[in-house]
């Protein structure tokens, strides 16, 4: 049964309702321990609504996620644009070491979606899949800007330095965030 939205709440539309709850309670709890009939309720929204504005909870999952990578592709621009871009890459680390402080923080939200739904297939993965795509694509760009001598390689040694930075954090805290950081400078600098 959904839940009544109290009158003193703005009324979102149903579909950024049902968004902005799976959102938050995916990345809290996960999207396997988190039913659609938990979105619903805490959404105040009824099942036609689910699958008029996402068709299924796999959809949902994939839409979560979009809007995630999303956001992280706006913050990661905004906070390296004042960079030369030879110091992107670097500058990108900071970003890193400001989500792992950052009180809300729960480790990379596609990280945990592809660790938690199996099927290659799954349109979540896609999503996940082309913003690492992306994120590789900025790392070649970067690093071919800092002059590295193989950036393709570079670039995929900086990819595996952000998984394992915010793996790391999400157990350990900002530090290895920081270490990726200045792992980041010395392959650079080289």
């Amino acid at each position: 049964m959904a839940r009544k939205i109290p009158s003193d709440q703005p009324k979102a539309g149903v579909r950024e309702r049902l968004l902005d709850t799976a959102d938050k309670l995916f990345y809290r709890e996960g999207v396997r321990a988190v039913g659609v009939d938990r979105v619903l309720a805490e959404a105040g929204a009824a099942k036609a609504s689910l699958y008029s504005h996402f068709g299924c909870k796999d959809d949902l999952v994939a839409a979560h996620v979009e809007r995630r990578a999303a956001a992280a592709r706006a913050q990661i621009e905004a906070y390296v644009a004042d960079m030369p871009p030879a110091e992107r890459a670097v500058r990108f680390f900071d970003w890193v070491v400001a989500w792992a402080r950052s009180p809300d923080f729960r480790g990379c939200p596609l990280q945990h979606v592809t660790a938690e739904l199996c099927d290659r297939e799954h349109p979540a993965r896609k999503v996940a899949s082309r913003q690492r795509k992306w994120l590789h694509a900025r790392f070649v760009e970067w690093a071919t800007a800092a002059g590295a001598a193989d950036p393709a390689a570079t670039a995929g040694a900086l990819v595996v330095l952000f998984d394992g930075a915010i793996a790391a954090s999400e157990q350990d805290g900002p530090q290895r965030a920081r270490d990726a950081r200045w792992m980041a400078e010395r392959l650079l600098s080289r």
